[in-house]
């Protein structure tokens, strides 16, 4: 019995526009709780790092989905494009409390992404999701052709796993949880090396 199946029925009846108005409800959250200073003795940090961290969440997200469909049949394509915006959303959100709330003086913030490295590592992550984010519409799609698209979303390849090594230099000291998201990249990553015929559940691909 095929498990999936249920499941993919369900999903067909779900529209993916509400992931953008849920999507931003965390980022009010966020804000909310450090205006009514319950993030601690210094909330600007708090809210850089919950920012950063549900950008993460998302791009371990859409990482996710491919396997998934190819290892358990579930599938979650026309998902994928929200994901990804929204997980662009969250960094350069992100980004822009690091600039306007933390750093706040210009000539510094060169500065810390030339000597710094985990913040060299995390303006790259950055500077690679802004052609897909430009692109993750249908009129890109068409006018690039599928296969240069695909190609220049690959760089979700490369940036995920700069995003995770972000995380794990900006913590202070050595802490497990940026090394499981670390470890959880690149293990979703690795499942794309696994040879085709050896998948599961066949399904016909599905453009998001």
């Amino acid at each position: 019995m095929d498990l999936a199946a249920p499941i993919n029925s369900a999903l067909k009846r779900v529209p993916a526009w509400p992931l953008y108005p849920l999507g931003a409800v965390p980022v009010v959250w966020i804000l909310w709780q450090g205006l009514e200073g319950k993030l601690g003795v210094d909330p600007t940090k708090a809210i850089e790092h919950q920012l950063g961290l549900w950008g993460l969440w998302l791009l371990i997200a859409g990482l996710a989905i491919t396997p998934l469909q190819r290892f358990a049949g579930i599938r979650l394509l026309k998902f994928r494009r929200a994901i990804g915006l929204l997980a662009f959303f969250y960094i350069l959100a992100h980004l822009l409390v690091w600039l306007v709330l933390d750093v706040q003086i210009p000539s510094l913030i060169w500065a810390d992404i030339v000597k710094r490295p985990y913040i060299t590592i995390g303006m790259a992550a950055f500077l690679l999701m802004v052609p897909l984010a430009l692109t993750s519409n249908n009129w890109s799609l068409r006018k690039l052709g599928a296969a240069r698209w695909r190609r220049l979303h690959k760089l979700t390849y490369v940036l995920a796993p700069l995003a995770a090594i972000h995380f794990v230099m900006v913590v202070k000291g050595w802490q497990l949880e940026p090394i499981y998201y670390l470890a959880c990249v690149v293990g979703l990553l690795a499942l794309r090396l696994v040879p085709k015929r050896l998948r599961i559940f066949a399904a016909p691909p599905v453009r998001s």
